[in-house]
């Protein structure tokens, strides 16, 4: 689930494999500042697909000029990127 607080967007809910696609969707749709930032503090499980989504994000913002920051990742994004090598491509934390 997607909430537009004002100055962030605060996800909340699973970024796994069963809800990638929507919330992948949910937050493209939420890319309307030039700095979007994605607060991730209320998001439990996470799984690559949680990986994908992320970089969804920053892929779509980046094909209409604009960037993504996220804060307050779940360690276990973070732990998923330094496994897979790709932690320097995850956006701004």
């Amino acid at each position: 689930m997607m909430r537009d607080a004002g100055d962030c967007v605060d996800v909340s809910g699973a970024l796994t494999l069963d809800n990638a696609r929507a919330m992948l969707e949910a937050g493209c749709r939420q890319l309307t500042r030039d700095e979007n930032v994605f607060d991730l503090a209320a998001v439990g499980a996470v799984d690559s697909s949680g990986l994908a989504v992320v970089f969804g994000w920053v892929r779509a913002a980046q094909a209409v000029r604009k960037s993504v920051r996220i804060i307050y990742p779940p360690q276990n994004l973070l732990s998923l990127a330094a496994l897979y090598g790709v932690t320097q491509l995850l956006p701004p934390i």
